[in-house]
């Protein structure tokens, strides 16, 4: 893998830093997380012990609104004082000369990182308190006050939806590397099946799963939500439809979903009780067109893990699991089909 993709330049990095965070000590290890598909992401520790994370964007040429973190960075200090749990923010760094790229800096949050949403090493009563609690942390990002916290402005008006399906249909093309009919299909139908747009907008995460989420070491309360690089605004559904799609996925997948094990026996709310957890926190009664939705982010899914597949074949690909993630791209695409 490029080493520029790996390694930070910590000589340029130290004064940098030491210039703009308050008591910053001398830099005494940098690594890079093995998570992380899109923006490479630093554990950094200082010789007094603090850690911080950095996260910047990947080098080499990019596909246009890709690897946002500066989005991340902002919508992350925007709800510092809110009820959605983020880490505190401490600087962006829009100069590409300091190492190469747009980065920021955030503290480093000690918890507990799931990479398997059927939480294996926990009980069922542990797994059912974690589920709602994704479920009440989904709803506070959705409930966030758009103008006060600065974010009325985070995304354009309009059937979000619609604007969903022209971007990721652009950038599937974009990355594309060969046919794929099932794409070319759920493009279609979802151009012809979008619903009217129903005036509802708010902050949307854009990739809300467990592992993007840092529980509390022992308790089931999320601490931060992580990977905002996604977010804007739009219509929540779209949230949770992507996370209750995520758990649709095959076991054995390269982002594992929940396939068919028995959600009752594992404690693991089923889809129908996620959502009317949300809903109840939400204080809606349900969500029509439901199907549509689900299918919606198959196919964002899709065209992500198409990017993916792209950057590995070309070289800046910031996880050495990219290409399985890439290849599920064709896959994800196949299943979506099947629900049309």
């Amino acid at each position: 893998m490029n080493e520029s993709v790996d390694q930070l330049d910590t000589g340029r990095l130290q004064p940098y830093l030491a210039e703009r965070i308050d008591g910053f000590g001398r830099i005494t290890e940098s690594r890079k997380f093995a998570g992380g598909q899109s923006n490479p992401t630093f554990l950094i520790t200082a010789d007094d012990g603090r850690r911080y994370v950095l996260r910047r964007k990947p080098p080499g040429q990019l596909l246009k609104s890709a690897h946002a973190v500066d989005r991340e960075y902002r919508v992350m200090h925007a709800l510092r004082h809110t009820d959605v749990p983020v880490p505190r923010t401490f600087l962006l760094c829009e100069d590409e000369d300091i190492i190469g790229s747009v980065f920021y800096v955030m503290e480093f949050v000690e918890g507990r990182i799931f990479w398997n949403g059927a939480l294996p090493d926990a009980t069922p009563e542990e797994r059912g308190a974690m589920y709602r609690e994704m479920a009440r942390v989904l709803a506070a990002i959705h409930s966030v006050d758009l103008e006060r916290t600065g974010l009325s402005g985070f995304g354009r008006p309009g059937n979000y939806f619609a604007r969903q399906l022209s971007r990721w249909s652009k950038q599937y093309y974009a990355s594309e590397t060969e046919k794929n009919p099932a794409m070319d299909r759920l493009i279609a139908w979802l151009e012809q099946n979008i619903p009217e747009d129903d005036g509802r907008v708010s902050l949307i995460h854009g990739d809300y799963r467990i592992d993007n989420l840092i529980f509390h070491p022992q308790e089931p309360r999320v601490l931060a939500v992580l990977d905002w690089e996604l977010s804007t605004l739009g219509h929540p559904w779209a949230d949770l439809a992507y996370q209750c799609m995520q758990l649709r996925l095959p076991q054995d997948a390269a982002i594992p979903g929940l396939g068919d094990l028995d959600r009752e026996a594992l404690g693991i709310p089923t889809e129908e009780a996620f959502v009317a957890e949300y809903c109840r926190r939400m204080g809606i009664d349900g969500i029509p067109d439901w199907n549509v939705y689900i299918v919606f982010n198959y196919f964002r899914l899709a065209a992500i893990l198409q990017g993916i597949l792209k950057r590995a074949l070309d070289g800046n690909a910031s996880s050495d699991q990219a290409f399985d993630y890439g290849r599920m791209a064709k896959p994800i695409s196949e299943m979506a089909v099947k629900l049309i």
